[in-house]
């Protein structure tokens, strides 16, 4: 990686968090956009056509996670507006179906049933959690005989047939961003996680990276999801003097820690924050203080168009707030950029197979590309299932995110080959 910036440190002070502050801090995360589900209707001129190409959505527009899926449902009504306003898929419009997963795995069983079985879409895009990836692939892919299509930040190995993913993973954020942070953060580690299959798979990975790289895991700990105190682990933090809190929490606990390791002094005696996820969506969830110095590594920033990084990443940046605001920012860590990823390499596919057969689908999607997008080109990876993309690690500095390094080219998923 080739780098741009170093880092800097804040002065905290220590006082006392309630849960009404919590609470307030988290409300953002109960919002849904007004869209709700339905689809687009298909104006008189598509007529002639052989039908709408069918674009299902399932993402949470509702619950803890609702913050992405509205970006999601922004994205997807956004791009299918351009597309059919371009004269759509090969003279046939893009149809979206869109319905609300709400943070809740057996709703998003039910909804894929329906968007499969009742609404016959050709494609999927969805799912934000690892956990509700794993509930409802076998329901669109086995028994819904549909393509499906991941757009988030995961822990990888999703290799099952007819399951695409344009979102990062491990071998590419955590492969440059482990040296990284041992040079700007120390050798030190710890690693507190939420108790599912995307923390424990991806920080079994940093482990390996982190040992290999001449650093030490001190301690590890996973705990429930709605778990909101953590003064023990960050005693712990504190007491065995670590470097670098490499953080795979998500709300409804996150905002609560963050909150506690700030009034602890861990960032003002020179400690580094860390996570492969956090990006602007911080501003949502904790004053900007307490994550002063977040170091975070993904494939989209707000400062890569702002700091000149990339033009296409500043037009979407200003297009997409100037359609939506800034309620439900664009962003890597919500899955934003990869649901655009996703929807134009599925175009680029779909007008290459001419057909919404499955098979022809996934075989024009193994090695489709796009020479712009967020963050810059993508292209998949053929036989792995899986996007290469542009990574750059980021910094907080007084609110936003200044870029620090940027990789040598398209980065590459090992996975599935």
């Amino acid at each position: 990686m080739s780098k741009k910036s170093g880092n800097r440190d804040v002065d905290v002070t220590q006082s006392s968090v309630s849960r009404r502050r919590f609470l307030q801090s988290t409300a953002w995360m109960s919002s849904a956009v007004a869209l709700g589900a339905g689809s687009w209707l298909i104006p008189a001129r598509w007529s002639h056509a052989a039908g709408p190409i069918k674009l299902g959505i399932a993402t949470d527009i509702t619950g803890m996670m609702g913050y992405a899926g509205n970006s999601h449902v922004h994205v997807a009504n956004w791009l299918a507006e351009e597309i059919n306003a371009g004269g759509g898929i090969n003279g046939r419009p893009l149809e979206v179906h869109i319905e609300d997963t709400a943070t809740n795995d057996q709703t998003a069983v039910a909804v894929v049933r329906k968007l499969t079985q009742k609404e016959n879409v050709d494609v999927i895009i969805g799912g934000i959690m690892s956990s509700t990836r794993n509930a409802i692939k076998d329901v669109i892919i086995e028994r819904g005989k549909t393509l499906y299509v991941y757009p988030e930040v995961y822990e990888g190995g999703a290799c099952q047939p007819y399951l695409y993913c344009t979102g990062p993973v491990p071998s590419q954020q955590i492969d440059p961003f482990i040296p990284w942070l041992i040079e700007n953060g120390g050798p030190r580690f710890a690693f507190p996680a939420a108790n599912y299959a995307w923390p424990q798979i991806t920080n079994k990975y940093a482990r390996n990276i982190v040992e290999q790289s001449g650093g030490e895991v001190v301690f590890e700990e996973y705990y429930p999801l709605d778990q909101m105190d953590y003064g023990a682990t960050i005693n712990t933090i504190m007491k065995e003097n670590i470097d670098v809190v490499f953080i795979t929490l998500i709300p409804p606990g996150l905002p609560g820690f963050i909150t506690g390791l700030h009034e602890a002094g861990f960032t003002k005696r020179g400690g580094r924050l860390a996570c492969v996820y956090y990006d602007e969506n911080m501003t949502q969830v904790n004053p900007v203080e307490e994550w002063e110095g977040m170091a975070s590594c993904l494939d989209y920033y707000r400062a890569i168009g702002e700091q000149g990084w990339d033009a296409e990443s500043a037009r979407i940046m200003t297009e997409y707030e100037k359609r939506f605001g800034t309620d439900h920012l664009f962003s890597a860590g919500a899955g934003s950029s990869g649901m655009y990823r996703a929807i134009k390499l599925l175009e680029v596919a779909l007008t290459e197979a001419n057909s919404v057969d499955r098979d022809d689908e996934a075989a024009a999607l193994d090695h489709a590309s796009i020479d712009k997008g967020p963050g810059g080109p993508a292209k998949m990876v053929p036989g792995t299932n899986h996007c290469a993309m542009n990574m750059y690690i980021a910094v907080a500095k007084n609110g936003s995110y200044e870029i620090a390094a940027k990789s040598d080219g398209l980065a590459t998923p090992q996975e599935c080959a």
